[in-house]
């Protein structure tokens, strides 16, 4: 496993953790509206986006994680992109260099109050507010970047 020098000149093992996810959206009347995911304690917005199980496609993942936290049925339409961001967990010392692999989905059904106890509250917001919601700005980005691929499509059709 790759070593590093930790910022008391020890050395701190890291680890390279892979998760994925979605950008879930729907149509209402002319509105794109966007499913973030949010927790009450502390206060944040999110995507939805989870760690594969053993055998499991980023895809297939991201369609289960996406699923499950959010109680929607979604489909992936498209890929969006991968983020990939550093972070410590202060209870060991292992640094973890994280990737994460989003896509594109539409919501076929579900309901979000069916959504799993890791969020407190689901909920769909227009475009313009769930991109200022997010707590992460690299999430941010790729909520515009979705926005953009919907744009696109649009205008195909």
């Amino acid at each position: 496993m790759a070593r590093k020098s930790s910022p008391g000149g020890g050395k701190s093992r890291v680890e390279e953790p892979v998760s994925s996810g979605g950008v879930v959206y729907r149509w209402v009347a002319d509105q794109l509206e966007i499913v973030l995911c949010g927790r009450d304690e502390p206060a944040r917005w999110s995507l939805a986006k989870g760690t594969p199980d053993l055998g499991e496609t980023l895809e297939e993942t991201a369609l289960r994680e996406v699923q499950e936290e959010t109680g929607l049925e979604p489909v992936i339409e498209k890929r969006i992109r991968s983020i990939d961001y550093w972070f410590s967990n202060k209870d060991d010392d292992v640094r973890y260099h994280k990737t994460v692999h989003f896509y594109l989905m539409r919501s076929t059904g579900g309901d979000t109050s069916l959504h799993d106890p890791e969020f407190d509250v689901v909920q769909w917001f227009p475009y313009d507010e769930a991109v200022t919601r997010l707590a992460y700005p690299n999430e941010a980005d790729v909520l515009r970047q979705a926005y953009d691929l919907i744009s696109q499509r649009e205008r195909t059709i």
